[in-house]
């Protein structure tokens, strides 16, 4: 049985946020399909969240963000709001996202470096790329403005972010 999604109204949580295509359509591996994703990833920064990582890839995304309201405002804003402009874009008629969408609530620093790195690795991995910063499609290459690391985490591995050890 699966246990009960967290409320996750106002409460200042990270989480880590994945959705799929449907039918695993591998609608992202056109650069206008993952441009206007990433338009309207941002399109909504920070009015509904802010954005602390994040990788497109052709079939999926992963991302970072800690909700201004619910999660379940945020994420369906960012699909919904995708959909609505890929089907007068591009004149898709057919389903774009599977229903709803996987979380992970971030628990401490250490957690969030562990799903930072996650997201970096997935295009090397899935051989869409040689090394991380040659993605396109990811905060990992360096060229996307993010929110500044999440307040509220429980300290653990903070000073290494920090440069200390």
């Amino acid at each position: 049985m699966r246990p009960e999604r967290e409320q996750a109204t106002k409460n200042g949580r990270t989480y880590f946020v994945t959705s799929s295509t449907a039918g695993r359509l591998p609608l992202f591996r056109h650069e206008r399909w993952a441009q206007l994703f990433l338009e309207m990833l941002y399109h909504y920064r920070p009015e509904r969240y802010f954005l602390h990582g994040f990788t497109v890839m052709p079939d999926h995304f992963h991302c970072l963000l800690t909700p201004c309201g619910s999660l379940e405002s945020a994420v369906q804003c960012l699909k919904g709001g995708f959909s609505f402009r890929a089907r007068r874009e591009f004149a898709w008629k057919g389903a774009i996202w599977v229903a709803g969408f996987s979380d992970h609530r971030i628990r401490d620093t250490q957690d969030f470096e562990t799903h930072q790195r996650y997201m970096a690795r997935n295009a090397v991995k899935g051989n869409l790329a040689v090394r991380e910063e040659e993605y396109p499609y990811s905060s990992a290459n360096g060229e996307f403005e993010l929110d500044a690391f999440p307040p509220g985490l429980k300290p653990g591995s903070m000073a290494t972010l920090d440069g200390a050890a």
